[in-house]
């Protein structure tokens, strides 16, 4: 409508303009040509649509003629019809305008708006209610009501609608005591496949590679879970969760070695890798960076070989999401001294023959 208002009305002003050059016989002869073409179509349609911006361009063009005259034009409508689409049209004028002048309390200012949205966002688990109290304790004024208004103008859900944590969120409130494990495997010159076990730490990335045997038994695998638990108690590293796929490898026994240091089992989904993602990617790059470029000759050549690339991931490799540290060397100080940036002395020291490159600043 907003479009087509200002079509017609552009439209009959040039009609109008074309209108004047004309003599009052020829303007006579097409209005009564145009009715009679509007009595042929009248004849063929019972009752014609009418848009909304047409009827307000009507109303707004006919409603000074008397209805004596109205009566006299040939219109596909009454002139009731006209005279009630004017004062439909003039009332929402008014309740337009009266509605913007309408009196009451002022909205909330914009910052208490953003305040409320943002206690919302950060608290899923907190109705109006409790958003209400926490505004108060911080000394500002609001009504509940007020605050139930602002969350329902911005879509947000009622706190037992939304109060559902998700995985990612999970994740990351529960990071520094969660592990993840997997088994990958690592396929030998001679085609045999190795069955390597590692477990991630998800809050500092540290990399655990447990083992590797070409016949993952029951006993070979509960085995392992000790020596971790072990290795977690020397560490004085605290855990409460270890993520792990629904792989047969995993037995009963495995899970009780942990569930007797009270760690929680947390099983993934069946092929849903993305809820143990931290482990998969560090396999990817375990594949990409190490044993896509190396020709394993057999299980001890396995063992050293991972033994080296897991020192070189917890102490040198940069990760992003640690802002360039290594998950067991924190970020270096930044070089500020303009002569030692001048003079960059920077040695390589290679591993396993030269497929892993570690830099270091000269000693």
């Amino acid at each position: 409508m907003l479009l087509r208002l200002p079509y017609l009305a552009v439209s009959s002003v040039f009609a109008f303009i074309r209108l004047l050059p004309m003599s009052d016989v020829d303007k006579d002869i097409e209005i009564l040509t145009l009715r009679h073409q509007l009595a042929v179509l009248q004849r063929q349609t019972d009752r014609p649509r009418v848009t909304t911006a047409d009827r307000a361009f009507l109303a707004a063009l006919l409603h000074r003629l008397p209805r004596p005259k109205l009566r006299q034009l040939h219109l596909i409508v009454s002139p009731d019809t006209i005279l009630r689409w004017h004062r439909d049209l003039m009332h929402r004028r008014h309740a337009d305008a009266s509605r913007r002048k309408r009196p009451g309390r002022p909205s909330a200012r914009r910052s208490i708006q953003a305040l409320v949205l943002r206690l919302a966002r950060e608290n899923s688990g907190w109705g109006y209610r409790r958003i209400h109290g926490e505004l108060a304790a911080l000394g500002i004024k609001i009504a509940p009501s007020t605050v139930w208004e602002i969350l329902k103008q911005h879509g947000i859900q009622p706190a037992p609608e939304r109060d559902r944590q998700t995985w990612a969120a999970f994740l990351r409130s529960q990071a520094h005591a969660i592990l993840a494990c997997d088994f990958f495997t690592a396929t030998t010159l001679n085609g045999t496949s190795v069955y390597v076990f590692a477990v991630i730490e998800h809050a500092s990335r540290r990399i655990r590679i447990l083992g590797a045997t070409a016949h993952p038994t029951a006993d070979w695998v509960t085995q392992t879970a000790r020596n971790l638990v072990m290795d977690l108690q020397d560490a004085g590293a605290t855990v409460t969760h270890l993520i792990r796929d629904r792989d047969g490898k995993y037995t009963r026994a495995f899970d009780a070695v942990f569930e007797a240091e009270g760690i929680e089992i947390v099983t993934t989904g069946i092929r849903i890798p993305r809820m143990n993602s931290l482990m998969e990617r560090w396999v990817q790059t375990c594949r990409h960076e190490l044993l896509d470029r190396t020709l394993i000759w057999n299980l001890p050549h396995v063992l050293h070989t991972l033994a080296e690339f897991e020192v070189f991931y917890n102490q040198h490799r940069p990760h992003r999401t640690l802002h360039s540290a290594a998950p067991l060397r924190p970020v270096p100080e930044p070089i500020t001294e303009p002569e030692r940036l001048d003079r960059l002395d920077v040695h390589r020291r290679d591993r396993l023959g030269g497929l892993l490159h570690q830099y270091t600043h000269a000693a």
